[in-house]
């Protein structure tokens, strides 16, 4: 990994593809696994402090590039103020700083085709299931709407993408419904990616409550 510090509050690395699968992760879940691509950033700014003494203090500003070889990351640690944090943001465009209040962590920059990995306020998981009457099941035992939700076959299984919003329900809300959605079938280590490259599309939209509809439970 290579190592650049622009200035004492910021530092930018450069990460190849190649050598993120040596430390055991998928260039693919990093970005639809948000627990996975935590633990490759923390890794990556754990021997970043190591080589260069840049500790994770307060709020960050993380800006990612996807490139044809790798990631390049550029990471600014606010300024903290009089209760406000100021970022000072290396940018060669006209660029106002980022003024934010009770130590808010900011996410921002160009993400390119995987934005939602840095910016996004939801949860994303796949569910599996090994038979279509389990899907039946759930669908006729969770009524939970407006969540957002597609049904896919892939390798003999059946997978129920689900993306909980924090706008809408809490941490505690999302692990209840995750834990009754979980009783009828497993969490899955697949990307939503994978599935939908080399899967079928089944159901879009609200598929447990079209299921629901269109198949009664035995």
């Amino acid at each position: 990994m290579e190592i650049e510090r622009v200035n004492d509050s910021t530092i930018k690395f450069f990460i190849t593809y190649n050598d993120i699968e040596d430390r055991g992760f998928d260039r693919d879940e990093i970005w639809y696994n948000r627990e996975r691509g935590e633990e490759l950033f923390f890794e990556m700014m754990s021997e970043v402090n190591d080589r260069e003494e840049f500790e994770i203090e307060g709020p960050l500003w993380i800006q990612v590039h996807a490139l044809e070889k790798g990631l390049e990351i550029v990471v600014t640690r606010g300024q903290i103020s009089d209760g406000n944090v100021k970022l000072e943001i290396p940018v060669t465009q006209d660029k106002e700083d980022a003024v934010l209040h009770d130590g808010t962590e900011v996410f921002d920059g160009d993400l390119k085709s995987h934005p939602e990995h840095f910016e996004s306020n939801e949860l994303e998981i796949m569910i599996g299931f090994d038979d279509f009457e389990d899907m039946i099941a759930l669908s006729h035992n969770f009524f939970v709407d407006d969540l957002d939700n597609e049904l896919y076959h892939f390798e003999g299984k059946y997978f129920l993408h689900v993306v909980f919003s924090d706008e809408s329900y809490n941490e505690d809300e999302q692990d209840d419904m995750l834990s009754q959605m979980l009783e009828y079938g497993f969490e899955s280590d697949l990307t939503i990616y994978r599935v939908k490259e080399y899967g079928k599309t089944i159901m879009q939209g609200n598929a447990l409550a079209t299921i629901r509809k269109h198949f009664p439970q035995r």
